[in-house]
């Protein structure tokens, strides 16, 4: 027998989807420029154009965060709850 440890394989569950939907999002969001690409509504001052992309990066922060931290909890799961 080898001590090489036990290689599983990569399983699908509804914890890992929303972990990528979380880190598609904002790709998907300012991929579509034609729904960003305009000048009204202004929000003080800053033509929506800019304050939407800005906006993202507030959010892919946030989702980022989310994604991580569900990544940790299904890798504690996996192991067993050790850690």
């Amino acid at each position: 027998m080898s001590d090489a440890p036990e290689v599983r394989p990569p399983v699908v569950t509804p914890v890992r989807v929303v972990i990528a939907l979380c880190l598609l999002a904002p790709f998907a969001a300012m991929l579509w420029v034609g729904s960003y690409a305009k000048a009204d509504p202004v929000f003080a001052g800053i033509p929506f154009f800019y304050w939407y992309q800005m906006l993202w990066v507030v959010i892919s922060t946030a989702l980022t965060m989310i994604a991580y931290k569900l990544w940790q909890r299904d890798q504690r799961a996996r192991r067993g709850g050790a850690k």
